[in-house]
């Protein structure tokens, strides 16, 4: 049974709710973009071929967000690769399967452009969330490396 009403293509009306699921203290502490910054950076988003902004309704109201972007490649003979960021689901709305369909959602349209591999991180810190992808079907897979440049 669907929990959503659509997931959509985010425009730029959408980005004061998108920041507010970004205000949760559990992503970035609370912190959040400024709207002028949110909107700078969703103008270069709109530039990249394949990079988009989707946004999860439900009786009219955006409950969740995530980033894809789906990346050309010259290894894995040419087949793209699409990259999962940025999930977030209202707190008052999670447990009840919109996450599931934000993910689901996303390895469709990986299909659609015939990804190898949808791919995304969650902290280490973030326990129940690992769990949820695990449940999804995604599984653990290498080692995700960083450096901090700020």
């Amino acid at each position: 049974m669907k929990k959503c009403d659509e997931i959509r293509q985010a425009g730029r009306a959408d980005l004061p709710a998108v920041l507010r699921l970004y205000g949760q203290s559990e992503l970035d502490n609370g912190a959040v973009l400024t709207q002028a910054a949110a909107e700078a950076i969703f103008t270069r988003m709109e530039c990249y071929p394949d990079y988009r902004l989707y946004v999860a309704v439900s009786a009219g109201q955006i409950v969740g967000t995530f980033a894809l972007l789906i990346m050309d490649n010259l290894g894995h003979m040419g087949a793209p690769s699409g990259l999962m960021e940025d999930v977030a689901v209202d707190p008052a709305c999670q447990g009840q399967g919109i996450g599931r369909e934000m993910v689901e959602h996303a390895i469709g349209l990986c299909r659609q452009k015939s990804c190898y591999k949808l791919a995304l991180s969650a902290n280490l810190k973030r326990g129940r969330a690992h769990a949820f992808y695990e449940s999804l079907g995604l599984t653990r897979h290498g080692y995700s490396f960083r450096i901090d440049l700020q």
